[in-house]
């Protein structure tokens, strides 16, 4: 599932890249051509998942899943000295989401991923998960930036609007994003089931974490 498309990242680096302060006018030089500015995410370096509440209490004791997608890309664009244009796209694949906790056996982790993929995500039919930026705020303190980030979020083939707040610094070259936010299961038409065909049933509310970082090319 190739999932998200943050424009926190391009605001933050828009920003911190002309100079200014959300209090300073935009510096417009006339006859140069602004150009957008890309940074590309370091997968290596990110982290995207989703934590799944349990919401029964047999077999796996009634544990929570925390859940990693191992394979992700994502693309920041702005324009130097203007608040916008900017956006942000971050692709995950679903296939490439697995149980990350320890407290769960080999044998355990392979029964839940095999019915992630075969029940919840069904990879084949959706490979994957994306979310395109549409609008964003900003609150600048010092070198962090308080955004909250709007946009079209696609899971299983059905497209919702979500409002993602996120902390974003710039250091260096890099772009540093990191939040969370939650949404419904039953919005997106997901499954109940995470293990044993149902013995272990997750709550309606998934939330969301991430801590991304996107270097410019």
């Amino acid at each position: 599932m190739r999932f998200f498309k943050l424009s926190t990242f391009a605001l933050a680096a828009l920003l911190a890249l002309s100079g200014e302060t959300a209090n300073s006018a935009p510096v417009v030089r006339r006859g140069t051509p602004r150009q957008s500015a890309v940074y590309r995410l370091d997968a290596a370096r990110s982290k995207f998942m989703i934590r799944a509440f349990a919401g029964g209490l047999l077999w796996f004791k009634g544990h929570d899943h925390f859940v990693r997608a191992q394979d992700f890309a994502g693309e920041a664009r702005l324009t130097p000295g203007s608040v916008s244009p900017a956006s942000l796209t971050l692709d995950v694949r679903a296939a490439s989401l697995a149980e990350t906790r320890e407290l769960f056996t080999a044998q355990q982790k392979k029964i839940i991923d095999g019915e992630l993929r075969d029940i919840v995500l069904e990879p084949d039919k959706y490979p994957d998960i994306t979310f395109k930026s549409t609008d964003v705020s900003v609150d600048t303190r010092g070198g962090l930036f308080k955004v909250r980030l709007g946009g079209d979020l696609t899971l299983r083939g059905v497209t919702r609007h979500v409002t993602i707040p996120a902390e974003v610094t710039l250091e260096g070259q890099d772009l540093h994003a990191r939040g969370e936010f939650r949404i419904k299961r039953s919005d997106f038409k997901v499954p109940a089931t995470s293990a044993f065909h149902g013995t272990v049933r997750v709550r309606d509310t998934l939330k969301v974490i991430f801590d991304i970082v996107a270097r410019r090319d």
